[in-house]
């Protein structure tokens, strides 16, 4: 370990005890901005589409740095885009669109991405699912190789690929019965880049309480893509419960007639009211004195415009706020991390532990500051903590560059109405 992640890995300790209890082991994925953009250079667009549904398929590994702000949706697809024709790279730029989708509906639903936001359509009433995750799920001992495989990874690294997080929640919700919201959870403990919106908003479409039918999957499905690493040394490889076909599965899941078992096509199906009008995003003026900064955990790079204002800067983070949701050793890390460069790199910057609204009207009151600019972030802690800033300061919201710049209304309820809206502009770059 060098110095650097040895001064940030005492400095957790000591500020974050209950994470280091959790789990007081350090995740290989290191924090910062400059971490993030070492991944993006080496990040193969080109085998991107045909190997992403593969475990060992070349994915990027840049979600953590998108999700805390570190690299920018608009700077990944500007990357791309400089190396490889748009229409070569178009599954990758469909992915960052879901995270940008997900961001808007953020904002527009705020808690109640914790809620169904449809009902079940797998012919059972949310009273079927229970509400605590069985312990044997997290812990790694459910018998079935893939599956605790899956759970020693996600405590251990604080990654999951993206299709065993399907296969996971699958698992949990169809197979066990659980409710989406317990998985939800217990993922968001772990995940570095977990976020409310991805992280639940991917656990409903798995659900079926934000798509048309349930996502599940068979033995076949799992094999093709894992090449089979762990069902030959399954202990439960003669009795498994993905083993059949789609409808051979889909039987033992649901009460008839249950759903057409296969991978859901997106886009059909029960709509909820989502549309809202979509104004461009510009760049306000911002005070360029009589103002401070707040740093938080949704916005860690130096490059944000917030933090090229020249004004005072605090960063902080929320021990209680990370307890009440589990965070791991390893998410607090990479917060840390990230945080500590962003102070490097910005003159004049601090960071604090504790409550961002006392933090932050002291540090005001020290700087004589009237104002307070934040990075903008939908997250309703965030918008909580800026509303309550607002009752004495006035409060500024500070945007990076649009990953998709919109104008009019737009239709969130399903991700292809949104697609359809801006696939036409994401794929010419910014300047993000």
């Amino acid at each position: 370990m060098d110095l650097f992640r040895r001064d940030d890995t005492e400095y957790a300790l000591t500020h974050f005890p209950e994470s280091a209890a959790l789990d007081p082991t350090a995740s290989s994925t290191p924090g910062g901005r400059s971490a993030g953009l070492e991944l993006l250079k080496r990040a193969n667009f080109a085998r991107y589409a045909a190997t992403r549904s593969h475990l060992d398929g070349r994915v990027t590994r840049l979600s953590p740095y998108i999700r805390h702000g570190l690299l920018t949706l608009a700077e990944v697809r500007d990357a791309a885009i400089a190396r490889h024709d748009p229409a070569a790279i178009e599954k990758l730029l469909s992915e960052l669109a879901w995270r940008d989708y997900y961001q808007r509906l953020y904002l527009l639903l705020g808690d109640r991405v914790w809620s169904n936001l449809e009902p079940y359509k797998t012919g059972l009433a949310s009273d079927d699912y229970a509400e605590e995750l069985p312990q044997d799920i997290p812990a790694g001992n459910t018998g079935l190789a893939c599956i605790d495989a899956f759970a020693v990874e996600l405590r251990e690294t604080g990654y999951l690929h993206n299709h065993a997080r399907m296969w996971v929640s699958a698992y949990v919700v169809h197979f066990r019965r659980v409710s989406w919201q317990a998985g939800a959870r217990w993922f968001l403990a772990h995940l570095l880049d977990g976020d409310d919106a991805s992280n639940n908003l991917s656990w409903q479409w798995v659900a079926s309480t934000f798509s048309h039918k349930p996502y599940f999957f068979n033995r076949e499905n799992l094999e093709r893509y894992t090449d089979a690493r762990y069902c030959t040394t399954c202990p439960a490889r003669h009795a498994c419960p993905f083993a059949g076909e789609y409808e051979t599965v889909g039987a033992k899941l649901f009460p008839p007639p249950h759903p057409h078992a296969e991978p859901p096509a997106e886009g059909a199906g029960r709509s909820i009211s989502l549309r809202v009008i979509a104004h461009a995003e510009r760049p306000a003026p911002l005070p360029t004195s009589g103002a401070v900064v707040w740093g938080h955990e949704d916005a860690l790079s130096a490059r944000h415009p917030a933090y090229g204002s020249g004004l005072p800067t605090l960063v902080t983070l929320d021990p209680r706020w990370m307890v009440e949701r589990g965070y791991s050793f390893k998410r607090t890390l990479f917060l840390v991390e990230s945080g500590s460069e962003l102070v490097q790199n910005v003159p004049g910057a601090v960071r604090a532990v504790g409550d961002a609204v006392k933090l932050l009207r002291e540090f005001a009151r020290t700087h004589s500051a009237a104002g307070i600019l934040i990075p903008y972030s939908p997250a309703p802690r965030i918008r909580a903590v800026a509303a309550e800033l607002a009752t004495t300061h006035r409060v500024d919201w500070v945007h990076p560059p649009a990953f998709a710049p919109l104008t009019g209304g737009v239709d969130l309820a399903r991700f292809s109405r949104y697609w359809r809206k801006i696939e036409g502009v994401v794929s010419r770059p910014t300047g993000g």
